[in-house]
């Protein structure tokens, strides 16, 4: 019994010990993460006035930022913007008739093809980093443009080369590429957008004829804003349900949405052809150089070679065959070919986010207003809260153009390989990125015209025109509400196959350990720190954002296991909506921080790796602070952690102000390209005055 008490004993103060241990361990942790640490903002010291004065510099050379930008495509954009420079009668003025504003795109379009010498087709084709890089310079010129464009090649074109085969090819490929054959993409219907397996138009099997018969059955089934269809198209790509006679019954089969070429203009005189209806869409809020309009479609014929077979075909006996066994793999086979448009808005949309993000900071490092008393007035930068407001911007900005990079690249690997891996992780990351750049994008344009105050609101100053003309990015591609969606969804399906033993895709692998190390207990001492180091290590920055999206994932699983018992599959997904949409795009944010960390680290020159790693934590933990309510209830940080975190985010606006310039003339955009006369490098004002006749 003594001997059973004496270990009894020694076992509690080894516990004692243990314990001790632990707390002297966390004090000692916390103490030398304050010592450690740079000094914070100093508030005593930096009061506001001072900021005017002290400038924290990076040493970097501006075209050693936009060569790593780039990516050796530099050439390229600047070839446009020559282009552009030396032909003023191409240039879209402020002000702007919209019959006018189209004919002007279609020149545009054509001079770009025939007289600069550029082949949009070949690029998507041979080249596709190439092709996304031309048209955000192009987008830069005029977003209505970079529509047109991407209408003809990346759409029309793209689902005759992506969807149809070597016969489709032949025939039109020469003609799409010269402009010989405006197209347009006529998918979307009045009462069907996004739920394109709903579509209504029918395309019925003729035997006798050997040809497709198109209908449009109801005023529902309408195809509706259809770029190039009102004014220019002569061809129209028409998704609709293909219809076979059958034997056994008076009903035909239906075997689910195809496309099919089908021409609505004469190439003699391009008048609409017998039976085709159009009217135009009229004005729009933005992009009104492209000619949107409607299409009804009443017994019109087109030869069975028509169809573009790729994924399904029909032979002369009326017999269908497809290598592909059902409906729903045809659909998502068809789908997956035409992602090259969610890449575009994509990448696009974080060239309008450059431009506004250019001319808001521009203006404000021009701005003077107010200042300490019997001095000079200081720039409007140099305040606490319009640093707030932009640089927040101007970091996103530098991750979504790295995350955007490493989508094309990914692109580019799928259009090689056909992969089944890869496609499915681009169809996924396209559409997230998609809707989490534009949804930014829209929101962003907001601040930077309000943080011009009223010459923001100048036409000439381009805010209007940029917002207007972006805003339908949000809903071009996939309403981005439903494309965040197929990425819950997508990352529900992966979460599944890890039980499973299944392989996860590259983009989703952090989420293998997700449910082990992620999901385990805090560690109490990790919670606390508050030190610098361990703020702006990568390592914390990019385990906080894929611990929350663990989190979000384990827990969304949990709710639909629970109400999908009561409500059914879809009840269940309708309850826990807003719970899948915030797991996308937390996801999503977890890729942009990765790809964004991955482009600091492999910089080959070190000032402006160590300028991009400064941008890099600012995006970081800004994130990290706009959501430190998750991060608080679910103790992953502490009090005195989430305090040390906001401080860290409102110094690092102020540091990333003093290389703010230096940032925005990073993205390459020369002023005769940007036009705006308060977002010019030099000389706004005087350009201002000239513009309204001093």
């Amino acid at each position: 019994m003594e001997g059973e008490s004496q270990r009894n004993l020694s076992d509690s103060r080894r516990n004692i010990s243990k314990k001790d241990q632990e707390r002297s361990a966390s004090r000692l942790e916390r103490l030398a993460s304050h010592m450690a640490a740079v000094p914070l903002v100093r508030e005593a010291q930096l009061a506001r006035q001072e900021c005017a004065k002290v400038k924290i510099k990076h040493q970097v050379h501006v075209s050693t930022l936009v060569e790593f930008l780039t990516q050796g495509h530099q050439s390229e954009q600047e070839k446009v913007y020559r282009f552009f420079l030396e032909r003023p009668h191409l240039q879209t003025p402020v002000e702007i008739h919209k019959d006018k504003h189209r004919e002007l795109c279609m020149r545009q379009l054509t001079a770009v093809v025939r007289e600069a010498g550029i082949r949009p087709m070949d690029l998507l084709l041979n080249d596709p980093a190439s092709y996304f890089v031309f048209t955000e310079a192009i987008g830069h010129i005029d977003l209505s443009l970079a529509i047109k464009l991407g209408v003809q090649f990346s759409l029309w074109g793209g689902s005759v080369i992506n969807l149809g085969t070597k016969k489709h090819r032949d025939k039109y490929l020469a003609g799409i590429s010269n402009l010989d054959y405006p197209g347009c993409f006529a998918m979307t219907e009045l009462h069907h957008g996004s739920n394109v397996q709903a579509l209504q138009t029918t395309a019925t099997f003729d035997r006798l004829t050997d040809e497709f018969v198109i209908n449009t059955p109801d005023e529902g089934a309408t195809k509706w804003w259809i770029g190039n269809a009102a004014v220019h198209g002569k061809f129209a790509t028409v998704f609709a349900r293909l219809k076979l006679p059958s034997p056994d019954s008076h009903l035909d089969k239906d075997m689910g949405v195809h496309a099919f070429i089908v021409p609505i203009r004469s190439m003699e005189d391009h008048s609409v052809l017998p039976g085709v209806e159009i009217r135009d869409c009229g004005y729009k809020v933005g992009l009104n150089g492209v000619d949107n309009g409607a299409l009804r479609f009443s017994n019109v014929r087109i030869p069975r070679d028509n169809l573009l077979n790729r994924f399904g075909d029909v032979s002369r006996d009326g017999e269908y065959n497809s290598s592909l066994p059902t409906v729903n793999k045809r659909f998502a086979a068809t789908l997956g070919e035409l992602v090259g448009g969610r890449v575009g808005l994509a990448y696009g949309s974080v060239g309008v986010l450059k431009a506004s993000v250019t001319i808001a900071i521009r203006y404000a490092l021009l701005r003077q207003q107010f200042g300490p008393p019997n001095k000079p007035e200081i720039s409007i930068l140099d305040y606490q809260s319009h640093q707030q407001r932009l640089m927040p911007l101007l970091a996103s900005t530098y991750g979504f153009h790295f995350a955007t990079q490493y989508l094309v690249n990914r692109y580019a690997e799928m259009k090689v390989t056909h992969d089944d891996e890869v496609v499915a992780d681009v169809h996924a990351l396209s559409a997230g990125l998609k809707a989490y750049i534009t949804s930014y994008t829209a929101k962003a344009l907001s601040t930077c015209r309000e943080a011009c105050g009223g010459h923001g609101y100048a036409a000439v100053n381009r805010f209007g025109s940029l917002r207007n003309d972006h805003d339908i990015f949000q809903t071009f591609e996939g309403d981005n509400t439903v494309l965040l969606q197929q990425v819950a969804a997508d990352l529900l399906k992966q979460y599944k196959e890890k039980f499973q033993g299944g392989a996860l895709s590259v983009t989703w692998n952090y989420l293998r350990e997700s449910m082990g190390t992620y999901l385990n207990q805090t560690n109490p001492v990790v919670t606390h720190r508050e030190g610098h180091g361990h703020l702006r290590d990568p390592n914390f920055q990019l385990d906080a954002f894929q611990y929350r999206t663990a989190r979000l994932l384990h827990t969304a699983a949990l709710r639909l296991r629970k109400h999908s018992q009561r409500l059914g599959s879809f009840g269940a997904w309708n309850r826990c909506l807003n719970h899948l949409l915030t797991l996308a795009e937390s996801h999503i944010e977890s890729v942009i921080l990765a790809k964004f960390i991955e482009a600091v680290n492999r910089c080959p020159d070190k000032d402006v790796r160590s300028l991009l790693k400064l941008v890099c934590d600012l995006y970081a933990l800004d994130r990290i602070w706009e959501d430190i309510g998750t991060y608080r209830n679910q103790d992953y940080v502490a009090p005195n952690k989430a305090k040390a975190i906001h401080r860290l985010v409102e110094y690092l606006s102020y540091e990333v102000r003093g290389v703010a310039k230096e940032l925005v003339d990073g993205f390459g955009v020369p002023d005769f390209v940007l036009r705006a006369p308060i977002g010019l490098q030099n000389g706004q004002y005087s350009e201002y005055m000239q513009y309204v006749g001093f």
